[in-house]
């Protein structure tokens, strides 16, 4: 079972951060700037695929990010697709995740001050490599607020851990 929401407090803080990464093919050359981008800031990368632009399915490199997230594996995970929805919906239903799409800065600094979110996805049909950077940067930066954000997230965790608990049953 994944950690609950509070003992994920971003990757602010680690100081050698790992982070696992994947894309679809639409995504895949956004992909390889973040991977790069990543290392040019001296973070452990883990490219969990796709290798290439031909066409896959991207629910399957969605859980191999969500799933290296959740178990602890990796600080935090990035997704890209063509718009980061897809790859959002997909990670979402790993519990302990809490996957965002943010392909504005404004979008990325809420998602971790506020949902303490631990895989940030990303549209390769939806910005450039200037906006990559910028968007990337404002989400590992930015701290998880805690406080009333907190007491959210448990309850979110409460709904997580009660609709997968009833499929079980």
């Amino acid at each position: 079972m994944a950690s609950p929401p509070d003992e994920f407090q971003g990757c602010t803080g680690v100081e050698k951060m790992k982070i696992a990464l994947a894309a679809d093919h639409v995504g895949f050359g956004l992909k390889e700037k973040v991977r790069e981008y990543l290392k040019s800031q001296g973070l452990e990368v883990e490219d969990c695929g796709t290798s290439n632009s031909e066409p896959v399915d991207y629910p399957d490199f969605a859980e191999k990010v969500a799933a290296r997230v959740a178990a602890k594996q990796a600080d935090c995970g990035v997704l890209v697709c063509g718009t980061g929805i897809g790859m959002m919906l997909a990670a979402n239903k790993v519990p302990g995740i809490r996957a965002v799409a943010a392909n504005d800065t404004i979008s990325a600094r809420m998602a971790r001050e506020h949902n303490n979110a631990n895989i940030l996805t990303l549209g390769g049909r939806m910005i450039d490599e200037s906006a990559m950077h910028q968007i990337v940067d404002t989400w590992l930066s930015t701290p998880f607020a805690g406080g009333r954000h907190q007491r959210r997230l448990e309850k979110i965790d409460a709904l997580d851990q009660r609709y997968h608990s009833e499929k079980r049953a």
